[in-house]
């Protein structure tokens, strides 16, 4: 009986670290995010970029932020390395969501289609999870 119990708590304890992990992933994504869109701020200042450039930026840093997030989710888990990281890109884009409807009171700060920018974060952190 004691056995079990220890049994089910260390089970407790490793899921709440892969949930620690994933936070922590997410987090770190969101902070290359913020340090990518500041960069693009600053060419847009000094350069003056077009609008279609400035877009196809912003689709570049939701790659490059789900893939990290992605390879780092499939890294860690090491089994079924996709699925861990296509559940990093669909979180990615839930929370850049949430952002979004709270701070625009709309999805007009995701640019292009809903869909599409799903796709592309959910698509990103499957082939990071598959690479990690």
């Amino acid at each position: 009986m004691e056995g079990r119990m220890k049994t089910a708590a260390k089970n407790r304890m490793k899921s709440n670290s892969y949930v620690i992990f994933y936070l922590k992933c997410l987090l770190f994504s969101y902070i290359l995010t913020v340090g990518l869109l500041l960069l693009l701020a600053l060419f847009l200042y000094r350069f003056g970029l077009s609008e279609r450039t400035v877009s196809i930026a912003i689709i570049i840093i939701y790659i490059a932020a789900s893939l990290f997030a992605g390879f780092a989710a499939g890294k860690k888990m090491g089994m079924r390395k996709f699925l861990w990281g296509l559940l990093a890109g669909v979180l990615y884009f839930t929370i850049l969501l949430c952002v979004s409807l709270v701070l625009e009171h709309g999805t007009a700060g995701i640019s292009g289609n809903l869909l599409t920018v799903f796709l592309i974060c959910a698509g990103s952190g499957t082939l990071g999870g598959m690479l990690g």
